[in-house]
This record gives structure tokens, C-alpha cells and sequence, in this order.
């Protein structure tokens, strides 16, 4: 299997108060495989509240094409940046210090039960904002 980026559809597009998010997603096999962009400034912990330890509990492994981000994990963090590849373990949330565009591949089952809590918290989010 194979795609562009102009191949995945779309499954998320909204704006925030720092700018806008779009989010292009497909499985393929047990995977879900992401490629996303993020705006400087997007600050995912209020995602992941209801998720244990209120951080993302599903790992991936991606690409970052292109900004940085900071991982962080209740023990450290780390910055991810242009050209970096990664594995990120369960118990992250993530900042984007720069307008980020990434590749990320997840299990579909752990992906898919972190995202419906985060989707859940993501709509609450934006209602209250309009």
C-alpha cells in the first residue's frame, strides 16, 4: 500500500486559537497511518483528560517533516524537530513550538480508543469557544 499526502483523506479540519489543524488519516492494516499539521502554539494536554495519567496512551512511530514539537512524558521531555524519526511510548502529551507537519504511524485499536476520548474533549473544546 501506498499514498500521497493528497491521497489520505481528510478527517479533521478545524481552526484554534492558534491556527488551523488539519488532520489526514487511512488504515491501512492494523495500522492507522496520520499525516498531520499542527499550528505553533497547539498545546495537546487538554486532548487527553479522562486517559490515565491525562496523556495519550497509545504509542506511534512517525516522521517529522518539517517545525518542532516538545514531548512530554511525567518524567522528561523531549523536542522532536525537522528530519528527526520517532518512537513515542504511551504517557505523552505533545506541544507544538512551531507550525509542525508530520507522518505518524499507530496501532489502530490503541489509536482508535485514545483519539475517541480526545475527540470527545476536542468538541467540548471548540463548543465552548463559538
Amino acid at each position: 500500500m501506498h499514498g500521497s499526502k493528497s491521497d489520505l483523506p481528510v478527517v479533521g479540519e478545524f481552526d484554534t486559537p492558534v491556527g488551523h489543524v488539519t488532520l489526514r488519516e487511512v488504515e491501512w492494516g492494523a495500522m492507522n497511518v496520520a499525516v498531520e499539521t499542527f499550528p505553533a502554539g497547539t498545546d495537546t494536554r487538554p486532548l487527553f483528560k479522562g486517559l490515565p495519567d491525562d496523556r495519550c496512551q497509545c504509542p506511534h512511530w512517525g516522521y517529522v517533516v518539517s517545525g518542532r514539537f516538545r514531548v512530554i512524558f511525567a518524567d522528561r521531555e523531549e523536542t522532536l524537530q525537522t528530519g528527526d524519526v520517532y518512537y513515542l511510548e504511551p504517557g505523552h502529551v505533545l506541544v507544538y513550538d512551531e507550525t509542525t507537519d508530520l507522518i505518524e504511524f499507530s496501532p489502530r485499536g490503541e489509536y482508535l480508543a485514545t483519539m475517541e476520548v480526545a475527540a470527545h474533549n476536542l468538541a467540548a473544546m471548540l463548543a465552548g469557544a463559538s
